[in-house]
């Protein structure tokens, strides 16, 4: 059956949306974070200016749509190692994370240690929330182990912590190269066993008053 012309348009600016992703992505993989302009974005894609304005309002616009993607790809990444002991499983979101981190600095730069000011235009936090599966993923295998009796408490607490101390770690291992951590993989692990060490001893409370549904 002939697609509409309405559905038409409609996949020709998702699939240039996603074009300009992509670009954006080989962008700051190659010059960083103020090698990501429209005007750069516009030629490397062959559009004028004006055209990106039309799915992007700005840089923090592009940014959003980049963390999006980079969740996405973790998420892919994370959930191709399973494992049947939810500690294991846990580890390989954290190993992975550190493994997206230290892999692409330029971009993990650029996508989680630039400060987001606002919320992209005509979202919410919900809607974010949704469109981040890495951190559902997170989520998730907290709960596993919560139900497995080897940690307690509030599953999105002890997953915000998790992410607080590898953030953390990767940000570092990033910015002072220079410092004798050792090896990077290692030093990850170290941090990881040591958080969930120090979190398996305590019923960890929610992070603030209201529950937020996972």
């Amino acid at each position: 059956m002939p697609l509409s012309v309405q559905t038409r348009r409609e996949k020709q600016k998702a699939e240039l949306r996603s074009e300009l992703v992509e670009a954006a992505h080989k962008l700051v993989q190659e010059e960083g974070y103020e090698g990501l302009t429209i005007r750069k974005l516009a030629k490397r894609v062959g559009y004028a200016p004006m055209s990106v304005y039309s799915y992007f309002a700005d840089k923090q616009d592009i940014l959003f749509a980049l963390a999006e993607d980079a969740f996405e790809t973790l998420a892919r990444r994370i959930e191709a190692h399973p494992a049947d002991d939810p500690i294991e499983a846990l580890q390989a979101v954290m190993t992975e994370y550190a493994a997206f981190g230290l892999g692409n600095p330029n971009e993990y730069r650029t996508v989680f240690m630039t400060e987001k000011t606002r919320l992209p235009e005509g979202r919410s936090y919900e809607d974010m929330e949704e469109g981040n599966p890495a951190m559902k993923v997170l989520i998730s295998r907290v709960e596993a182990c919560v139900a497995a009796g080897k940690l307690k408490g509030d599953p999105r607490a002890i997953a915000t912590m998790l992410w607080a101390v590898g953030h953390g770690t990767i940000s570092l291992l990033i910015t002072f190269p220079f410092y004798p951590f050792g090896d990077p993989e290692a030093f990850v692990k170290r941090m990881c066993d040591f958080t969930l060490a120090s979190l398996s001893t305590q019923d960890v409370p929610p992070l603030t008053e209201t529950p937020v549904n996972c």
